[in-house]
């Protein structure tokens, strides 16, 4: 997390995965929910609304439930961007190096002067900087490689 901009969540990751394997882990929706445990129906074309489904978190006020998202850019196997509810976007930028991946993320539109949003830009900045990593990690082991 870049502590320096109080509207976002910055994440740098290195995943030993090509990109290809790495945007599917993105953009299927069975795979999506095995790291980011969110059930959804997400599909990697402009424009398609979708829900993830997520867990109550009594600390940030949030009862859980389905999060209205919109894919707003595909660049296929190089970004993916969504809006998560009315306030976020969650971009992911993946470059190629060496045989694996880097993975960009960035979690944007906290708003500094609100209570809620702090303490929502602190729960998901552990989140995204901590557990999604390992995660994401883990499944992307699991998973067959493809060929091309």
């Amino acid at each position: 997390m870049n502590d320096e901009d109080p509207t976002a969540i910055h994440v740098d990751q290195f995943l030993a995965h090509p990109p290809r394997k790495v945007w599917r882990a993105l953009t299927e929706p069975q795979l999506l929910e095995r790291w980011l445990r969110m059930p959804n129906d997400i599909k990697p074309i402009v424009g398609h609304r979708f829900e993830l489904f997520a867990d109550p978190v009594p600390a940030a006020g949030f009862e859980g439930g389905p999060v209205a998202c919109e894919v707003l850019a595909v660049e296929l196997e190089r970004l993916l961007s969504i809006s998560w509810g009315p306030e976020w976007t969650v971009t992911w930028r993946l470059v190629p190096e060496g045989r694996g991946t880097r993975l960009f993320l960035s979690h944007e539109g906290f708003d500094p002067d609100d209570e809620f949003q702090r303490m929502s830009r602190r729960i998901m900045g552990g989140g995204w900087r901590t557990g999604v990593p390992k995660a994401l990690a883990r499944v992307l082991d699991e998973m067959p490689d493809q060929k091309p």
